[in-house]
């Protein structure tokens, strides 16, 4: 359980520069039990049908929901989206469109989450790269966030900065800044639960710590899966199985009954 509930934007902003907040990314709702049994303070998952199971899993945690990409084209389809994520259980939405849309999102009421720096649906114009290394590039991430700010959102994800621009962002925003390859500067430190687990054999960012091989016993279990598989069909094509012990048997006198009773039918 966490040091105490964070589950409103009101009580994640009053831990703004008392500590660093851990964040993890996860995919599903066994790992929103696993976080929230050791305390994980904010929660961010896609706003899809694992958000509901999530939040139940995780009831004093911040759950942000992800908003699809490419999914908003209009103000109304972000407020429409956004509403629809605060009912089934998010805390705030998670919205990498432009200040136009975040701003009408805040206007009603809606939490929203921003991002600067490495945005991985705006890499086109970026490379996925470290962002803001030069005075000018690390300029337009703080107009950036600034501007992210000035349109309402309470928070702001900075992805693959320098550490020195992560910190003097942090010291000259009120939004809760959420760090990711971005040092130890930022409000929150946030990782995805599939580098922290590896459950995957793609590519682990350089920003990422690998805890657990998942993936390893992944495959340890599918090769068992497969093992016992083979056997039973094996066995069931040999007349091997099933043994007497996993069958019921009636005594012949009881079956003679029967036998008597289904001639006379």
């Amino acid at each position: 359980m966490p040091m105490e509930k964070i589950s409103t934007v009101y009580e994640l902003k009053k831990q703004k520069g008392k500590r660093t907040l851990i964040q993890l990314h996860v995919d599903n709702v066994a790992e929103a039990a696993a976080a929230a049994d050791v305390g994980i303070d904010i929660l961010s998952c896609e706003a899809g049908r694992t958000l509901e199971g999530i939040r139940n899993a995780a009831p004093y945690a911040f759950v942000s929901a992800g908003l699809p990409n490419y999914t908003i084209a209009r103000s109304y389809d972000g407020i429409r989206l956004g509403f629809k994520a605060l009912k089934a259980g998010a805390s705030a939405v998670y919205c990498s469109s432009g200040p136009r849309i975040i701003e009408a999102m805040a206007k009603e009421g809606i939490p929203v989450i921003g991002h600067v720096g490495l945005v991985p649906n705006h890499a086109t114009w970026t490379k996925f790269r470290a962002v803001g290394k030069t005075g000018k590039e690390a300029h337009v991430v703080y107009k950036n966030l600034k501007t992210l700010e000035s349109a309402g959102a309470c928070a702001v994800e900075i992805e693959v900065v320098p550490v020195q621009l992560a910190e003097y962002l942090t010291q000259n925003t009120h939004m809760i800044t959420m760090g990711m390859g971005a040092g130890s500067g930022c409000d929150t430190q946030y990782l995805f639960s599939s580098d922290v687990l590896g459950t995957h054999n793609g590519h682990y960012p350089r920003h990422a710590k690998k805890y657990a091989d998942l993936l390893k016993l992944e495959e340890e279990m599918q090769a068992a899966r497969i093992q016992a598989f083979s056997l039973y069909a094996k066995e069931v094509a040999t007349s091997a199985f099933p043994e007497p012990e996993h069958e019921i048997q009636m005594t012949d006198d009881e079956y003679q009954k029967f036998m008597d009773l289904a001639d006379k039918a």
